[in-house]
């Protein structure tokens, strides 16, 4: 073949009419819609085909494989149910009555101090781990009297504190650093008092003194406050916050006394500016691996030698650490778990028992972060421990995402929040709160900058992960379960993000509502699912359809789902039969592939009247459940329907196979992994099939031949193959795979005319040219038709 050939279409005769169709007169569908069977009072029929392009609504064209992937893998094992993870989280409990935590006498709280017992104190000269620069901020506790030391919750501040005030009290008292210190002494000072409010009466003589102050950065006056109190009569005072003038006060006391202090301070803003002063420095966390050891050590002292190389060993077994489910024990947990390796070596811990043991890390650490934390109930003060809890929650919905997407989230939930505690008073936003790089280790997170799958593309962010796979399940499993309260703003929270056109906002937040689903149905549904199918948002219905879905997940869960979908399937309003719909595209909540498909056809055939939006989204459920890793018995379905000689199954079947041609592969994401498919998934469909499943092409190829030679859908498949071929021409792997199937399309002579009548129209294109050896290629492959 010449260039002049395609240029002018020497061999390729104007394109004739189509062949009859094989299907029960759709042949004359054609003339039917033309006008002649039209008159100035009667316009003619919609045609599902004119709408094929713009299936199901943008909800369904811009999901990207990727981002719903890594939602499911952050909330793995998330549909399960999570038992009864209370009692194993942890064995300590308190009932709060009201919305205070200290008792006061008077107009002010009493100030109670307590000295650490000497047999702490010595137990840590065993299990104590020198933490980085140790030895620097014991120089400098000697040398200002006053210590601040700044990090996250369990990275051993308090043991690093006691450990520095026991050394230095003891040298000092002693004159000696290592001659042993019996009479070093340290006191734990109430911590509802700040630094200013210290008096000299308050100091011991030639002690240590451990002050851990609170998370806000702001403390309440004196005096209990009720919800309401700022239409007190007496107008509230600034509140106090701990600064450098402060930490001097406090040395020039100490001074006086002989004594030294440590102040242990959450990282924050607060810890930000105090790391920029003379007082403040940042604890970083010992190796877990060094504090295991040196607890195991202690713990197996009268154990045979291998007991302590076994235990290390067990530490390190993949069942255990799957177990734990945090890739960095902070101290406390490291010493935590030293004590269940030594159980478990004693003989007294199973390894079945071990395991659950471990399972309680993650719960544990979740409840910690939320006990108390509206405290102490009302407006300003509880508002930065009600923004580190929302951070929380949006991390856990958002694991692994953007990081500006999962913070912006968070304060829309810390939104929600507040107006739930404080009707009246809704609170605004900080502008310049704490900074970007000190926020994550609220949520004990990190930030990474890494590559966002939107599907088409990749692109560069920095997203925010858990420092723990099994962290995002079990924070949502302790708010949903722990804080009824809660349930009301998380669920408005959702159902806000789930009417959010961004696939990566609405993706992972339907998947968040189905997990809150299967684990309490009866709430869920009403609150989540159910008013967002009714909404006129194409985006929204298809985030109920997702978690729908992935509710069903759950095998208790599946018949409750299965019960709605044929309720709303009857149903006349057109939003909940293409709720249903678009949920059966996920195959989980019929249970199969074969029920799946039976439910989607009995929708079809129960709207008779024809409905072309039905059409279009059942067709794009179709090629959701094509796309699901096992497309023959779809394939053998599409054939049955095509042969069944009713119009609207009909009609399915061929908007499924243009829409096949035309609908990249990451757009019809399931709730199942099909690896196979990532390599193609920027690709179409169709040619992704063609590519993993060579043995499919005979009856894909049928599929498509059909569509392009029965009047109704024959235009449109003309248009799709159009679109298939421009792909195809930019891209070798993809132009092999068309060249394969264009033999099978063009077995007729009439089937050649008009495959080379379209690729001569391609080339001639003034606008978008066809490449020219492709099309050459493409041509070549036409004429092969003629010798199958």
């Amino acid at each position: 073949m010449s260039d002049d050939d395609l240029e002018h279409g020497a061999e390729a005769p104007p394109d004739p009419a189509p062949e009859p169709a094989k299907d029960g007169g759709d042949a004359h569908d054609g003339a039917r819609s033309g006008g002649e069977g039209t008159t100035p009072e009667t316009a003619p029929e919609p045609s599902p085909f004119a709408r094929v392009d713009r299936s199901p609504g943008d909800a369904g064209r811009t999901g990207s494989a990727g981002t719903a992937r890594s939602a499911r893998r952050s909330l793995r094992g998330g549909a399960e149910r999570p038992g009864d993870h209370h009692t194993a989280a942890g064995r300590d409990a308190f009932v709060q009555h009201g919305d205070r935590f200290s008792y006061y006498l008077g107009d002010r709280p009493h100030f109670v101090q307590g000295a650490v017992p000497a047999e702490t104190l010595d137990h840590l000269d065993d299990v104590y781990c020198e933490t980085a620069g140790y030895q620097r901020m014991k120089e400098r506790l000697r040398s200002h009297r006053v210590l601040v030391l700044c990090g996250e919750p369990g990275s051993g501040r308090r043991t690093t504190a006691l450990a520095l005030l026991a050394e230095v009290v003891g040298s000092a008292t002693t004159g000696a650093e290592d001659e042993a210190a019996p009479g070093r002494r340290v006191f734990r000072l109430d911590p509802r008092h700040g630094v200013d409010e210290i008096t000299a009466d308050a100091l011991h003589e030639n002690a240590g003194h451990l002050l851990e102050h609170p998370t806000e950065d702001v403390r309440p006056e004196h005096g209990p406050r009720h919800a309401g109190w700022e239409r007190a009569d007496r107008p509230p005072t600034a509140p106090a916050r701990l600064s450098e003038l402060h930490l001097d006060r406090f040395a020039d006391l100490l001074d006086g006394v002989g004594g030294y202090a440590v102040v242990v301070v959450d990282s924050g803003d607060l810890a930000d500016r105090l790391l920029r002063g003379r007082y403040g420095t940042y604890c970083a966390p010992p190796p877990a691996d060094q504090v295991l050891h040196r607890h195991l050590r202690l713990l197996l002292r009268d154990a045979p030698e291998e007991a302590l190389a076994g235990a290390r060993a067990l530490a390190r077994r993949p069942d255990v650490v799957a177990a734990l489910g945090l890739e960095e024990l902070r101290p406390r947990e490291a010493a935590r778990l030293a004590d269940r390796l030594a159980g478990h070596r004693r003989g007294e811990l199973t390894d079945a028992r071990l395991l659950e043991e471990c399972g309680t890390f993650v719960q544990a650490q979740a409840r910690a972060w939320f006990a108390g934390s509206d405290r102490p109930g009302s407006l300003p003060e509880a508002l930065p421990r009600l923004g580190a809890a929302a951070l929380r929650i949006s991390v856990a919905v958002f694991n692994g995402s953007a990081y500006s997407i999962a913070s912006e989230a968070a304060e829309l939930l810390a939104w929600e929040l507040a107006v739930t505690l404080d009707p009246e008073h809704p609170a605004g936003r900080r502008l310049f709160g704490t900074h970007a790089e000190h926020r994550p280790v609220l949520a004990r997170s990190v930030l990474e900058d890494t590559e966002l799958d939107l599907g088409p593309a990749k692109v560069p962010a920095r997203t925010i992960r858990f420092q723990g796979d099994a962290l995002a399940t079990a924070v949502l499993a302790e708010v949903w379960h722990g804080y009824h309260n809660v349930r009301g703003p998380v669920a408005r929270w959702l159902r806000t993000l789930c009417d959010d056109g961004r696939s990566e906002v609405w993706v992972r937040a339907s998947l968040a509502a189905g997990v809150l689903c299967s684990w309490d149905w009866i709430h869920g549904f009403r609150e989540l699912v159910a008013p967002l199918a009714v909404t006129d948002d194409p985006t929204a219905r298809m985030a109920a359809a997702t978690a729908l879905a992935e509710a069903a997940r759950d095998p208790e869960v599946r018949p409750a789902v299965a019960a709605v979908l044929k309720e709303w399937a009857a149903s006349e309003d057109s939003r909940l039969w293409e709720t249903a719909l678009l949920t059966h595209g996920y195959v989980l909540a019929a249970g199969g592939l074969a029920g799946s498909l039976d439910a989607i056809a009995r929708v079809v055939r129960t709207h008779e009247a024809g409905e072309v939006d039905m059409l279009v989204v059942a067709s794009f459920s179709v090629n959701r459940l094509l796309a699901a890793g096992d497309p023959e018995p779809v394939l053998r379905r599409l054939e049955r329907w095509l042969a069944d000689g009713r119009h609207n199954l009909g009609n399915v079947a061929l908007l499924t196979v243009i829409g096949g041609m035309t609908t990249r592969t990451t757009h019809l994401w399931g709730l199942r992994d099909v690896p196979e498919l990532d390599e193609h998934a920027a690709r179409p469909l169709l040619l992704a099939l063609l590519a993993t499943r060579p043995d499919l092409a005979p009856a894909l190829g049928a599929l498509v031949g059909r569509a392009l030679t029965t009047a109704r859908s024959s235009a449109t498949a003309l248009d799709a193959l159009a679109k298939l071929l421009r792909r195809a021409a930019r891209d070798a792997t993809s132009l092999d795979l068309v060249c394969g199937l264009l033999p099978l399309l063009s077995a007729g002579r009439r089937d050649r005319d008009r495959l080379r009548g379209l690729l001569d129209q391609l080339v001639r294109d003034r606008d978008r040219p066809l490449d020219k050896r492709a099309a050459r290629r493409m041509w070549d492959a036409v004429a092969e038709g003629a010798h199958r």
